[in-house]
């Protein structure tokens, strides 16, 4: 397996969004706001090209502290049809190598067969993500609840680390679950990836999007090119 840094092939996790310019509302402490993203330079970073997250840019308050991305990974059962748990971890390896372009911190939280695990605590992101994502299995439940928990606790460390860190939460997920947590207090971005698919829905994961007042974006809406 290869482990090349990100930008030595700004092909290798094609990920594109269908609309570059819209603009999802998301959660914040104070209520709901547009995300900071800088559209003005995420499109003249894009010109002419294929929207991909290398792309984006970010507004930075001054003297504002990196952004920390936690990322929690839905490993249940469901998540093994379809390969959707591959195609997650693929989406996630995007992630993961454009918060290291952006020096941002992540963390990684996963959830499955009735059991919580904090992959990685939060900390700068590094380039050598495949070699560690590609072997998370999945299986079980789906132990939303316990997940949720383990994000809040992860996310309560960093704010008493770096008070003034913009904290973003990611839930990749399929939504089957009957569990309905509250969404975590301290994430001032939250976007929820739903990975359900087929003619048959049960919309969990829009309904968390629903009341977590978070950005949602159907899985099935982006298109990026590998599954691990």
């Amino acid at each position: 397996m290869s482990h090349r840094r990100p930008d030595a092939d700004a092909n290798a996790h094609r990920l594109r969004w269908q609309d570059a310019r819209s603009r999802g509302r998301v959660r914040t402490r104070e209520g709901l706001a547009t995300a900071s993203v800088d559209w003005t330079a995420t499109l003249r970073a894009k010109r002419t090209a294929r929207f991909e997250p290398r792309h984006l840019r970010f507004h930075r308050g001054e003297g504002e502290a990196p952004a920390l991305h936690c990322f929690v990974l839905d490993c249940s059962g469901s998540m093994l049809g379809g390969e959707r748990l591959a195609r997650a971890k693929g989406l996630l390896i995007a992630l993961f190598d454009r918060a290291y372009r952006e020096r941002a911190e992540v963390a990684l939280v996963c959830f499955g067969g009735g059991r919580v695990e904090v992959r990685r605590q939060p900390g700068t992101a590094h380039w050598f993500n495949d070699r560690w994502i590609a072997p998370i299995g999945g299986g079980g439940g789906t132990p939303l609840t316990l997940g949720m928990a383990s994000a809040s606790t992860v996310l309560a460390r960093a704010a008493r680390r770096k008070p003034s860190q913009r904290r973003w939460l990611w839930l990749l997920s399929d939504g089957r679950t009957n569990e309905r947590p509250a969404a975590p207090a301290l994430a001032d971005r939250i976007v929820v990836v739903d990975f359900e698919e087929g003619r048959v829905r049960v919309g969990g994961a829009h309904a968390l999007a629903l009341d977590w007042h978070a950005h949602y974006m159907p899985a099935e809406s982006l298109q990026y090119e590998r599954g691990v």
